[in-house]
C-alpha cells in the first residue's frame, strides 16, 4: 500500500515544552527550594520585592520576587490560574510573546507598588512575593482577546462562579480597588492589591500594544503588494502601465486618440517610446476577436 512507504508516513510530532505549564513547574520547584534550603531569602529581602532593596540597587527583585510565595494556598491559587488561563493566551500570543506579557506584567506590578511604597509608606511599605501579577497579567489578556467567552470557575476550588471573561475583568479591578482604597480593611488583608493593579494595567496595555503592532504589520505587507514607482519594470510609473484591456471607448478616447493627432500634426516620427507602445498595445487587442 502506498501509505506504508516510509516517505508517505507523517513524521512524529516532536514534543514541545508548553511556557505555561513550565512556568507551573518553576514557580513549584522555587517554592520547594525556598521553604527547605533558603527560608531566609524572604525574610532577608534578598529577592523579595521591597522599596529599600530597589533603593540598594537590587533590582533583580522585580524578576525573582514573581518565583517566591508566602505560603501553599498563595502557590496554587497563582499556578491553577496561569494553567487555566495561560494555555490559550499562550497559544494566541505564542510562546515568546507571552513569555513576555507573564515577566512584564510582574515588573509592571512590582513597580507599581514599589511607588505606592514611596508615596505612602505607612500602608504598601512591605516586601512582596507571588507571581499574581504576573497572573493578573495572564487573566487581563485573556478577557480582552475573548470578552465574551463564558466562563464557570471554583472560587476557593469549592464555590462555583459563571460570569463572562470581562465580568471577571471588572471583578479583579473591583477587589483590587477596594483593597487599595481601604487598605486595613477586611478587602485588603496580606494581600498586595497594587502589585495585582500594576499587573491588570500591564496586561491590558501588552495585548493593546500587540494589536497595534499587528495592525501595523497588516498595512505595511499591504503597501508591500502594492506596484510602486521602484519595483514597476524599467522603472516606468504604475500609471503608465496598460490596463488589461485598452481597447475600450473611453481608453481610446483618452489615450489613443491624442496619440492619432500628433501623428496627424507632426508625423509618426515624433511619438515618444511610450507613445509607440501605447498604440502598438491598442492595435493588437483591437485585432483580437
Amino acid at each position: 500500500m502506498l501509505e506504508d512507504r516510509d516517505y508517505m508516513r507523517e513524521a512524529p510530532r516532536r514534543f514541545e515544552w508548553s511556557a505555561s505549564i513550565g512556568l507551573v513547574i518553576l514557580n513549584a520547584v522555587a517554592f520547594l527550594l525556598q521553604n527547605t534550603l533558603f527560608p531566609s531569602l524572604i525574610s532577608e529581602n534578598h529577592l523579595a520585592l521591597s522599596l529599600e532593596g530597589l533603593s540598594h540597587g537590587r533590582v533583580w527583585q522585580l524578576l525573582t520576587f514573581q518565583f517566591l510565595h508566602s505560603g501553599l494556598w498563595h502557590l496554587l491559587f497563582n499556578c491553577w490560574a496561569l494553567y487555566v488561563f495561560g494555555r490559550e493566551v499562550e497559544d494566541e500570543l505564542g510562546r515568546t510573546r507571552f513569555l513576555l506579557l507573564y515577566l512584564a506584567s510582574g515588573v509592571g506590578g512590582g513597580l507599581l507598588h514599589a511607588f505606592a511604597a514611596f508615596a505612602w509608606p505607612s500602608y504598601f511599605n512591605s516586601p512582596v512575593v507571588g507571581a499574581s501579577a504576573g497572573v493578573f497579567g495572564v487573566v487581563s489578556a485573556f478577557a480582552m482577546l475573548w470578552p465574551d467567552r463564558r466562563l464557570t470557575l471554583l472560587l476557593f476550588f469549592v464555590i462555583p462562579l459563571n460570569l463572562r471573561a470581562r465580568s471577571l475583568l471588572l471583578v479583579n479591578l473591583a477587589l483590587t480597588g477596594l483593597g487599595i482604597a481601604f487598605p486595613r480593611s477586611f478587602f485588603a488583608g496580606n494581600v498586595a492589591h497594587v502589585a495585582h493593579l500594576g499587573g491588570i494595567l500591564t496586561g491590558l496595555a501588552f495585548v493593546r500594544w500587540n494589536e497595534t503592532l499587528a495592525r501595523a504589520f497588516n498595512r505595511a505587507q499591504a503597501a508591500a503588494r502594492k506596484p510602486s514607482l521602484f519595483n514597476s519594470p524599467q522603472g516606468t510609473s504604475p500609471k503608465n502601465k496598460l490596463p488589461a484591456k485598452p481597447a475600450s471607448e473611453n481608453y481610446i478616447s483618452r489615450e489613443v486618440d491624442p496619440i492619432l493627432d500628433k501623428i496627424s500634426a507632426h508625423g509618426i516620427q515624433s511619438l515618444t517610446e511610450q507613445e509607440r507602445k501605447t498604440l502598438e498595445a491598442a492595435r493588437k487587442h483591437m485585432s483580437r476577436p
